[in-house]
């Protein structure tokens, strides 16, 4: 009865891992709602736009509202790309906490909601923008010539928009935001990144047509509200004399005379009603277009966007030299690398690009061995799955797969050149950070986890880490080898220095074909703990929540979705142990 109790309480897993995040996007939802709506407001009831909304309607308010949430987006979904100013931030340790850090880990989740705002809203104003040209034609005064955008009445809408500046724009705005958005699906990144990559670098040409879009000056706002209040009982000079005889000394009518005057020669405004008269002006109305304001949103992102994309282009056009190439099983090659002042610590990636293979394509790779003091060799772990991966493959070696044999590189003319940009933060970096941390790899996912278990392995005491689960999902027994040494000599080593229990090594075996065990006797230690099948993670999440009572425990996933889906829902689930799990997926961009 008490465990049922316990289990009703709020669950401090959830609200770790989903409360912060759900008070950012809630913030942020909240924002793009007020905008909208105080814009709406403005050119709904606003003086100076009284004329304008009486000819456009409902249709200046959508456009103009959707268009203030267009530049609050635009601005915003430059910053999480800013992914050296991130790395900066949250590798500032002492003054980010951990909790900031890991809503930083969100940045990826974050610039796909500001595009997928970008897109919705894009539809709403286009379909405002449309209304609008349909009415700038119906509704055509020729009293207002400086207001309209129609030459002449009942001009063809079509006409409108593809022959002023703000509509030109906006139809290669929309097409270009079209390529881009459709290329970002995940299908299409999967199969053929070229494409995702060359429509996103059309930004900056969306971003020079958005700042000409706004100069357009096709919606005016009228400038002389104090001498013409809008909707005024307004004469021409040609009835000056005859109006006189009726007006007041402070230029009133009383309301019982209006209908006197002649139809036609006025336009009231129900506001303009006060103590049953009309104000009255022998002024025109004066209209001018508005000054821009996209470049006051955008401008400072995008500098400090461009800054830092030029940064990380002098970083990193030097090359890095080549010292071996590793064949491993399952299609897998191991680079390893020196590069001159290259600094970076456990969990972070790297961005790598070969010329020769593609001159704009380029692929995140996590560092499975980090520069030490005593060693500058750092080293990364691919997995030949595409044509990217197979034509560098058969740039670095022409022969086959050859198990674990080490090819000596060493600049020889023939190698290719290879650049890389970074380190960048990741989530994993956040696993010598708790006292207790479970890392969870499928396949070649087990990457991140390889730099942290190699730092492990030099100095495991300098670290607040006490206790290590690894769980490692493979479906052929050979992948195992990829980092097999490296697990065997961690495991003899915290067995040497009495520390058996701090790391816990779990292999699971997904599709046996008969060979049950890693080759090799020295690899005795890793075949009692291959285990066939799946884990059970209810069984395996009540342990460790059994075992570490009232602590944070630091869940770290890099595989496939739906293994990041079943340990996100686990992490989340209540336990009676009041253990909290702090969910962390590992994602490049």
């Amino acid at each position: 009865m008490v465990d049922n109790i316990r289990m009703a309480l709020p669950c401090h897993s959830w609200l770790s891992n989903e409360g912060l995040k759900h008070l950012v996007l809630f913030s942020w939802l909240s924002l793009n709602a007020w905008l909208f709506w105080k814009t709406f407001a403005i050119y709904y009831s606003s003086p100076e736009y009284y004329y304008l909304h009486q000819m456009l309607g409902l249709g200046l308010c959508i456009s103009r509202a959707s268009a203030t949430v267009l530049n609050l987006n635009c601005s915003f979904i430059l910053l999480p790309m800013c992914r050296t100013l991130l790395a900066a931030i949250r590798g500032r340790t002492k003054v980010v906490n951990r909790k900031a850090r890991r809503l930083l880990d969100k940045y990826k989740s974050f610039h796909a909601a500001c595009g997928i705002s970008i897109c919705v809203f894009t539809a709403i104003h286009v379909g405002a923008h449309i209304i609008n040209a349909v009415n700038f034609s119906t509704n055509y005064n020729s009293e207002y010539t400086a207001l309209n955008v129609a030459r002449y009445k009942n001009e063809d809408p079509r006409k409108i928009i593809f022959t002023t500046v703000p509509g030109v724009t906006g139809v290669l705005m929309v097409l270009i935001l079209f390529l881009m958005s459709t290329a970002s699906t995940r299908s299409i990144r999967s199969s053929n990144f070229d494409i995702f990559l060359g429509t996103h670098n059309l930004f900056f040409i969306f971003y020079l047509l958005l700042l000409v879009h706004a100069l357009g000056g096709v919606l005016k706002y009228q400038s002389n509200v104090q001498d013409h209040p809008p909707g005024c009982l307004r004469v021409n000079m040609s009835t000056a004399e005859d109006y006189g005889s009726l007006a007041g000394v402070n230029g009133e009518v009383p309301l019982n005379i209006v209908p006197k005057i002649t139809s036609g020669l006025f336009h009231a405004h129900e506001e303009l009603l006060i103590n049953n008269t009309l104000k009255i002006c022998t002024k025109e109305p004066t209209f001018h277009p508005h000054f821009p304001e996209t470049w006051m949103w955008i401008s400072a992102p995008l500098c400090l966007y461009c800054t830092e994309r030029l940064y990380r282009y002098f970083r990193s056009t030097k090359p890095v030299t080549i010292t071996s190439v590793i064949l491993h099983p399952c299609d897998v090659i191991e680079i390893r690398m020196i590069k001159e002042n290259f600094k970076a610590s456990p969990g972070q990636y790297i961005i790598l690009q070969c010329p020769k293979v593609s001159a704009l394509e380029n692929h995140p790779f996590t560092l499975t061995m980090c520069p030490k003091e005593t060693k500058s060799t750092f080293a990364v772990h691919i997995k030949v799955v595409g044509d990217w991966t197979e034509r560098l493959r058969s740039l670095l070696t022409s022969q086959g797969s050859q198990g674990s044999e080490i090819l000596p590189i060493f600049q020889q003319p023939k190698n290719p050149k290879i650049y890389i940009d970074g380190p960048f933060g990741s989530p994993s970096e956040e696993a010598l950070n708790y006292e207790v941390s479970l890392c969870v790899a499928g396949g070649i996912g087990v990457t991140p986890f390889a730099s942290i278990l190699n730092q492990l392995l030099d100095s495991w005491r300098e670290y607040k880490l006490q206790r290590l689960y690894f769980i490692w999902i493979c479906r052929d027994i050979q992948a195992f080898l990829w980092f097999a040494d490296l697990l065997c000599t961690l495991h003899k080593k915290l067995w040497q220095e009495n520390r058996p229990d701090y790391m816990n090594i779990r292999l699971y075996l997904t599709e046996v074909d008969g060979m049950q065990k890693i080759i090799g006797e020295k690899y005795q230690a890793l075949n009692s703990r291959l285990i066939t099948g799946r884990p059970r993670w209810k069984l395996l999440f009540d342990e460790i929540a059994k075992s570490n009572r009232q602590k944070p425990v630091g869940v770290f996933c890099c595989g496939p979705k739906g293994l990041s889906k079943d340990l996100h829902k686990m992490c989340n689930r209540p336990n009676r142990y009041k253990t909290r799990f702090e969910y962390n997926k590992e994602s490049f961009s």
